[in-house]
């Protein structure tokens, strides 16, 4: 690939994860210590994003197939997202913040579903730009020779993001500067969609379709399809079980860290654990292209596992940092291999509709069963703390065991896999 492509999947790339990381971190928090502190509400909110994630990029992922076109999503819908991440600025005014906690005390919900609809409306136009136009755009321009190398790049995208925003953005929320917070970033998005209009270039081939758009929708659900590609779906499935596994404890992650390990110092382990992770990811990207991508998906699991057992025990910031570096090695292992494998089995010619089918299995079914599997352990665990006289449930320990039990289900589609290559 060229730098300009390279250029475009970095910069385009690590926006849009600054954004993930705003929704799939920082909304649980705002949401918990700003409004409503009850782990349930953490839970509806990302299970019902997830629902718009994957509507919004099936319709508009196979939209973009017909149409032939990559760059309009992406700089339209970037320029949207940032707008919608602005309005959540107009939300956190300190004066409505302290209106919404007062009402809910009462028992009236406002506040929580304020955040809700427009989480879903931030993640329509971010699912329209990122998960259904990028993605499909990582697809169009890489191949199976270069495809292990790119993923390992866009792997560490979300854990630079992470990083970044724990390092120089994090203290904004901790003195509860939600406004400053999330209009940094809204325009940071925007701005990323302007430039993107320079850096994008939709694939010469890629070509307008004349197919139905409503058969589109429905094609990669089809029986005929799943049994056509069976590779492409065991894959999908991997995906799916990894993916519970994370969204048990992830929506949980800080929450954790503030109120059950009360780490002040959260931000800088969190950054020790992100570096050593990208660089593993970074160094052993170009493996994945030599010795094959399913190769590593299950010795990379189980470094997850291993470093969620860890985590199950650790109460020490030294034994964090190094029981969470072996948990997101794993973690960035798994995500590129199992990405790389999708993009190798996904039909050229339907590489947009084919996003929406990966958000299915990859976004939906994860985030709306992994944050109750959540929310039910943190309920069943029984640590709470009393605040103004509101008492709080506490995530414990017992989310990390749960998701390692998630993540080795990852063992039975891999075998499978293993055992299709094995028989041609």
């Amino acid at each position: 690939m060229n730098k300009r492509t390279w250029t475009a999947l970095v910069v385009i790339g690590l926006v849009g994860q600054f954004a993930w990381t705003i929704e799939n971190m920082y909304f649980n928090v705002f949401l918990y210590n700003a409004i409503a502190p009850d782990p349930r509400a953490i839970a509806w909110m990302v299970a019902l994003s997830a629902v718009a994630a994957t509507a919004t990029t099936l319709l508009m992922g196979a939209l973009s197939d017909r149409l032939g076109k990559r760059k309009v999503f992406i700089s339209l819908g970037y320029i949207l997202w940032g707008m919608s991440v602005m309005a959540f600025a107009l939300l956190a005014r300190p004066e409505r913040l302290e209106g919404f906690r007062a009402a809910y005390a009462r028992g009236i919900l406002t506040g929580p579903v304020l955040v809700v609809v427009l989480d879903c409306v931030m993640t329509f136009f971010g699912s329209t730009a990122n998960d259904a136009a990028f993605n499909a755009y990582v697809t169009d321009v890489t191949t199976r020779e270069n495809r292990g190398r790119a993923e390992s790049v866009l792997a560490i995208l979300p854990l630079i993001s992470m990083l970044v925003i724990f390092g120089f953005f994090d203290g904004w929320t901790q003195r509860g500067d939600w406004f400053a917070f999330f209009l940094f970033f809204g325009v940071l998005m925007s701005v990323t969609g302007l430039v993107s209009l320079c850096l994008v270039k939709d694939s010469e081939g890629l070509k307008p379709r004349r197919d139905s758009y409503g058969r589109n929708l429905l094609y990669g659900f089809t029986p005929q399809v799943v049994k056509g590609l069976p590779e492409l779906y065991l894959s999908l499935l991997a995906f799916t079980l990894f993916s519970i596994g994370v969204q048990v404890f992830f929506p949980y992650l800080i929450v954790y860290f503030q109120h059950y390990l009360h780490m002040d110092n959260y931000a800088l382990v969190l950054g020790v654990v992100l570096l050593f992770a990208s660089a593993v990811s970074v160094l052993m990207g170009r493996y994945l292209d030599r010795y094959g991508k399913l190769t590593f998906v299950l010795p990379a699991a189980g470094v997850m596992v291993l470093g969620l057992l860890g985590l199950y025990f650790v109460r020490s910031t030294a034994g964090v940092m190094v029981a969470g570096a072996v948990m997101m090695s794993g973690y960035m292992l798994v995500t590129a291999a199992l990405s790389a494998l999708i993009r190798d089995y996904t039909p050229k010619d339907k590489a947009g509709h084919f996003q929406g089918v990966r958000m299915v299995f990859a976004v939906a079914l994860p985030m709306i069963v992994g944050p109750f599997i959540g929310s039910a352990v943190i309920q069943s665990g029984g640590a709470v703390y009393e605040d103004l006289g509101v008492v709080k449930n506490v995530p414990t320990p017992a989310i990390f065991l749960a998701a390692a039990v998630c993540v080795a289900l990852v063992v039975l589609p891999v075998r499978g896999l293993s055992k299709r290559r094995q028989g041609k």
